[in-house]
């Protein structure tokens, strides 16, 4: 029976890079000594900063970024798997990428996957997100072997998108991720459906690390990292919005059962949507 132990580890991230990294560092070193040997860190691991310009200036090129840097000789020197859930990146243009990372157990990254779906909201108590100013968008979904299982990358809002997930599963995922910062607001509502929908959907594993609290720059993330089962069932929860790690154990094997039961990928058919007036008259 193929297993592993996974790590969620959730932060608080602030407008200190180094600070982050000291935090980040020490609950990942708790982790792998507790067992796991696939460890993810939340969205905007390095630098949460609402301010463009002050987010652009505390980030930097991939091939220059300290936090980067560091956490490869981490996993290398433990010897596991860390996805870090996203790092501000700075491009050349002058935005910046929302940009997560694989690196192996031998302190190499295997892949990257940059945000493909924009938070750009108007929240009902004002609240306002527009992520498409400051981020640019991905196109590209990583579905990574770690030999242990084949796993899809995806950040945050992509949770509420539906076909990413199941086109990764499609090729091949049996662990779906979604590291995040989600909005107090819209987490204490949706959060937990969303990672236990997206499990259930595609008989695969939710693991999801989170930001929790009042942050530096005033925003309030929900916190309550997640590991989800392929049956829907919620295995492993941190239940509050404080730093800390959370492990499960993943046996592959209920990966293959959950499909076997509900085969909702195997029975997927291609079909056209069409609108239809109130006289009848087929419109598009």
């Amino acid at each position: 029976m193929t297993s592993f132990v996974a790590a969620c580890i959730q932060m608080r991230t602030g407008r200190n890079w180094l600070e982050n990294l000291h935090v980040c560092e020490a609950l990942i070193r708790e982790a792998a000594a507790e067992g796991a040997v696939y460890v993810q860190t939340p969205e905007m691991t390095n630098v949460l900063e609402r301010n463009r310009k002050a987010q652009l200036a505390a980030s930097s090129f991939e091939s220059d970024d300290p936090f980067l840097k560091q956490l490869g000789l981490l996993a290398d020197e433990l010897s596991i798997w860390i996805h870090i859930g996203s790092l501000a990146i700075r491009l050349e243009d002058n935005k910046l990428a929302n940009r997560g990372f694989m690196i192996s157990p031998q302190g190499e990254i295997i892949a990257h996957y940059d945000k493909i779906h924009m938070f750009d909201v108007d929240l009902p108590d004002g609240e306002s997100w527009r992520e498409s100013e400051s981020y640019s968008a991905g196109n590209v979904s990583p579905v990574i072997d770690l030999g242990v299982a084949r796993l899809g990358m995806a950040i945050c809002y992509d949770i509420r998108q539906p076909v990413l997930f199941r086109e990764q599963s499609k090729a091949g995922a049996q662990v779906l991720t979604g590291p995040a910062a989600f909005t107090r607001q819209t987490g204490e509502v949706h959060w937990h459906v969303l990672q236990r929908a997206r499990a259930i959907e595609n008989g695969a594993f939710v693991v999801t690390a989170a930001q929790g609290g009042t942050h530096e720059d005033g925003r309030q993330t929900y916190g309550h990292s997640l590991i989800v089962d392929p049956w829907g069932k919620v295995i492993a929860e941190l239940d509050h919005d404080e730093p800390g790690v959370l492990l499960a154990e993943l046996e592959m094997v209920k990966v293959d059962e959950a499909r076997q039961r509900i085969p909702a990928i195997k029975n997927e058919c291609k079909f056209s949507v069409t609108t239809v007036s109130l006289n009848g008259e087929m419109v598009s």
